[in-house]
């Protein structure tokens, strides 16, 4: 086993990690980027054939590398999402070694950290983790009650309609992954099943922009990790919206008025019978009162600041949908489970203490309680878009940043 000694190591090549390569490069700082897959490996392994990027392409903002393309206001096809990525990293000749798995982390003083990746051994000073805000697959417990001859598989396992089964299918989730795939399962002409939780939803546009443009002008998207009732907030889904098609509304309503049957929140698998809660109403109820709150921020900060921006009446939603208690999925036809469950931090290859009860990292804007290991491209990781294209690097110039003042003779 051969031992490479290195000023800093880069774990993951997608947004996080390249952007972090980005400012270390500008500020001289010798380092290498670890890529177990290729360069933005979750996206090509954890998304569907079909999927979009939910953020329009002018929100495709990395240090140095912003988009410029003629379509500011469309909205990336997968292709171009990991197309941009790579020209990133070429452009930058980012130092990438792909195919290199880390399978441990672990500090070695008075040298810092020692890196295992694919056999072999980094000592580094620092290294910065950017695994992504998608490291372990969850599923409830009512997974392993599903009856045999029902195919069930995680949205992160999900390619395509042709990938399932005959017949309809139960999404278990209706968060952005949920409500994306079952939106396309219906154009496929699949019966489709939505369990409803709590995600609320978004509204893709309102008075004449995206609402990206609203999050950042009313300063949403800068709203801090403090700001939640909660440390266990940060793993709360995302509101649901569509890039696909142009750019779409994609709740639970929309989905429902294009043919889907809804059911509240998934409490059991007994048998054949999927059990539903009676929290449908509720929980849409819930979605309705988040948008409405919303464009009426939308509203006062635009008569405040005088905008010139059109009005625009707020959808009348009506009463909530017809749905369902209970479902024998041998008798309505029901050949697939998709679980929509959502995602789970994943740092048990760092051996080394600071993470807190539900395995995040105990950090402050990235910056561990431990000297020379640091976080970038996690969900809520100083700011609520701290794992969006537009906003991963300022988190990552924080960190680079604090490396310089910690530089031997800085």
């Amino acid at each position: 086993m051969s031992r490479e000694r290195i000023d800093t190591v880069v774990i993951g090549a997608g947004q996080a990690g390249l952007a972090a390569s980005h400012l270390l490069t500008q500020r001289g700082r010798e380092h290498v980027i670890l890529e177990q897959g290729r360069i933005g490996e979750t996206w090509r392994s954890q998304r569907w054939d079909g999927f979009c990027l939910n953020t329009p392409n002018w929100g495709q903002q990395l240090p140095g590398y912003h988009y410029d393309g003629p379509a500011p206001d469309a909205f990336a096809p997968l292709t171009e999402v990991i197309a941009y990525l790579e020209g990133y990293a070429r452009d930058d000749d980012a130092p990438v070694r792909t195919g290199v798995r880390v399978t441990g982390l672990r500090q070695e003083p008075p040298n810092g950290w020692l890196v295992d990746a694919g056999g072999d051994e980094l000592q580094a000073a620092n290294v910065v983790v950017a695994t992504g805000a998608f490291q372990r697959p969850h599923l409830p417990a009512a997974a392993g009650s599903v009856p045999a001859g029902v195919f069930q598989l995680h949205t992160s396992e999900y390619r395509r309609p042709e990938q399932l089964p005959p017949g309809g299918v139960l999404v278990v989730g209706s968060g952005q992954s949920g409500c994306q795939i079952a939106d396309e399962l219906l154009r496929g002409r699949r019966e489709v099943y939505l369990s409803v939780g709590r995600c609320p939803w978004l509204p893709r546009r309102y008075r004449g922009h995206d609402v990206l443009h609203w999050l950042i002008e009313l300063g949403l998207a800068d709203q801090t990790v403090d700001s939640l009732p909660s440390p266990e907030a940060r793993l709360a889904c995302n509101p649901a919206v569509s890039g696909n098609d142009g750019g779409h509304d994609c709740n639970p309503r929309w989905l429902a008025r294009h043919g889907a049957v809804l059911a509240g929140r998934l409490e059991a698998i007994e048998g054949h019978r999927a059990v539903f809660a009676s929290d449908l109403d509720d929980n849409l109820a819930k979605g309705d009162e988040f948008v409405a709150t919303l464009v009426s921020r939308i509203d006062e900060h635009a008569r405040a600041a005088s905008l010139e921006v059109p009005e625009e009446p707020l959808r009348e939603n009506g009463p909530p949908p017809a749905g369902v208690d209970a479902l024998d999925l041998r008798e309505s036809g029901v050949g697939t489970i998709l679980w929509a469950s959502g995602f789970r931090p994943d740092f048990r290859w760092i051996e080394a203490p600071g993470f807190d009860g539900g395995d995040q990292p105990v950090q402050t804007r990235g910056v561990s309680l431990l000297p020379g290991l640091y976080f970038v491209g996690l969900h809520w990781l100083h700011k609520r878009k701290s794992a969006l294209f537009v906003g991963v690097g300022e988190d990552a110039e924080h960190v680079v940043s604090h490396l310089d003042t910690n530089r031997p003779g800085a």
